[in-house]
């Protein structure tokens, strides 16, 4: 089953976790800041309990705290966008947009650089020649939304967000180990030099 149509079919707890997993993969390491400034919004992904009270405090918190940083700005208008109603449908444009965020931020630091296929295309399920952060991050949201509608309805939805998490985790180190040696190296994606 392809990516989008995982993100159809997802219910609204999917939905919700899905597209706070995208966006904390988004956010870059903060010196001395939170280094999971996200963490509020996972349990209200659960049961949508005050899931618009914990989308407020988050999305002032990195008003806050997060710098002119463009990939930030755009976690900060999503999260901003975000609906506050816990229900499938508003949720599902909101994850959709979500989980092309993330695919721009990986396509953007992903060497060697994959094709030019676009996001609808590569979550249609047409990944031939996408590069090896994208196509990291296309299996690890489709993994992501697996997991969750494996675990609807059971007594076990817990481990599901446990898997999510885990995930995620990983996910995030593994974009910030690369972002981490690009700067090192003086190279922001696009070619253009730090020094």
């Amino acid at each position: 089953m392809s990516l989008l149509d995982l993100i159809a079919r997802a219910d609204e707890r999917g939905l919700a976790v899905s597209g706070v997993a995208c966006l904390d993969r988004c956010l870059p390491a903060e010196g001395g800041g939170d280094p999971e400034p996200l963490r509020p919004l996972w349990a209200a992904c659960e049961k949508g309990a005050e899931w618009a009270a914990r989308l407020d405090a988050v999305h002032t918190a990195l008003e806050t705290t997060a710098g002119g940083d463009a990939v930030v700005a755009r976690v900060r208008a999503l999260l901003g966008a975000a609906p506050r109603d816990f229900a499938a449908e508003p949720l599902r444009s909101w994850a959709d947009a979500c989980s092309l965020l993330a695919l721009d931020v990986h396509r953007a630091y992903d060497f060697p650089a994959g094709d030019d296929a676009g996001g609808e295309d590569l979550r249609a399920g047409d990944g031939a020649g996408a590069g090896p952060l994208v196509t990291g991050e296309l299996r690890r949201q489709s993994e992501i939304l697996e997991s969750l509608a494996e675990a609807a309805g059971t007594e076990g939805g817990g481990t599901g967000l446990r898997r999510v998490l885990d995930l995620s985790t990983e996910g995030r180190r593994v974009l910030r180990a690369v972002v981490s040696r690009r700067a090192r190296s003086g190279v922001l994606p696009g070619g253009v030099s730090l020094t």
